[in-house]
Formats: C-alpha cells, structure tokens, sequence
C-alpha cells in the first residue's frame, strides 16, 4: 500500500539531490499554521462548554430567585405577618391610624 503510494507521489523526485531546504520555511509556517488552527478549535470548544455550565447555572439561579420571592411575597402578606406574630401576643389593630397635631 505504502510502496503504490510512494510510486504515485513520487516522492523519491524531490529528495534525488538531498532535503530541498528551500522549501522549508514554507512548511514550517505551514505547521505553524496548522498547530494555530487546532489550538483555536480547542480553545472555542473550551470557551463553548463554559457558556453552556454558565447557561444551566443562570437557569438554575433564576428558577431559585423566583421561588425565593414568591415565597417573600407571601410571607410579606399582612394577614401572614398577622398569623405569625400572633404567637408572640401581639394583635392586629381595628382602629385607624390618626393624625397627632401640636399648637405652637
């Protein structure tokens, strides 16, 4: 397979007179090139995981602070608070706040 290979790109042509060192820094920029693109695929990949864990925790939080304040609301309610400090002894008022005014 390797030999019908060899045959078909004829590679023993470019290496009759020795390495072609001419074409050297063409091919190193080219791998440079290529070790850059595999790095960015990497990084984009990394970067894309991080956005979704990122994503799945905003959901989760978001979901949290919803039951959190619906639940404050409900306890902020005057018949809860009402309900609540009846324990302690302390009653709701039936009478209406009034206004106190002082003559100088």
């Amino acid at each position: 397979m390797f030999a019908s290979l060899e045959k078909r790109l004829k590679i023993e042509y470019y290496f009759e007179e020795g390495f072609p060192v001419k074409y050297l820094p063409k091919v190193l920029f080219v791998i440079a090139l290529g070790l850059i693109y595999i790095s960015n695929t990497h990084y984009a990949e990394k970067t894309v995981r991080r956005i979704n864990a990122m994503q799945a925790e905003v959901e989760d939080l978001r979901a949290d602070y919803t039951t959190l304040k619906a639940d404050l609301m409900f306890a902020s309610k005057q018949s809860e608070v009402a309900r609540k400090v009846s324990v302690m002894g302390l009653k709701e008022s039936l009478k209406p706040p009034y206004k106190v005014v002082v003559e100088e």
